[in-house]
């Protein structure tokens, strides 16, 4: 049987600063712009995570997705909803929050979590029209 992806959205929201502490605070605001606000800013984001794999000939499930929802409520959404992602989240310590970092920093959280199949992608919408997606670290240099 051939692989099948199957995909799970949840939302969160948060607040982060985009903020390069190296960096001179000119540099900053040059570079983020109203990201770098001292008083941080917010967004209401999309996740989706797809999972590959073949079908269970029992279920017909590559991984149930009620169990899918729970592992990524409680490796990321429990640990990052209504968050300051600079301040309150552990496993983004020392991590500018951009949506690239973030997709890595959620892909690790989740890679070996799954019951079943094999994480394929993580995507994030930091708003509707801006996104980033993490394939995982097998296609790095």
């Amino acid at each position: 049987m051939s692989t099948v992806y199957v995909t799970r959205e949840v939302n969160f929201n948060a607040a982060h600063r985009l903020h390069n502490s190296a960096k001179s605070v000119e540099w900053n605001q040059s570079v983020f712009g109203k990201c770098n606000s001292e008083n941080w800013h917010g967004h209401n984001y999309t996740l989706q995570v797809t999972v590959a794999g073949v079908p269970d000939p029992d279920t017909g499930y590559v991984i149930d997705l009620s169990i899918l929802k729970q592992v990524i409520h409680d490796h990321v959404v429990r640990h990052i909803d209504h968050k300051n992602l600079n301040l309150d989240v552990p496993f983004l310590d020392g991590i500018i929050p951009s949506t690239e970092n973030l997709v890595v920093a959620i892909w690790n959280q989740l890679s070996n979590a799954l019951p079943s199949g094999k994480l394929y992608c993580v995507r994030l919408f930091e708003t509707p029209r801006n996104s980033a997606e993490y394939f995982g670290p097998i296609n790095e240099t």
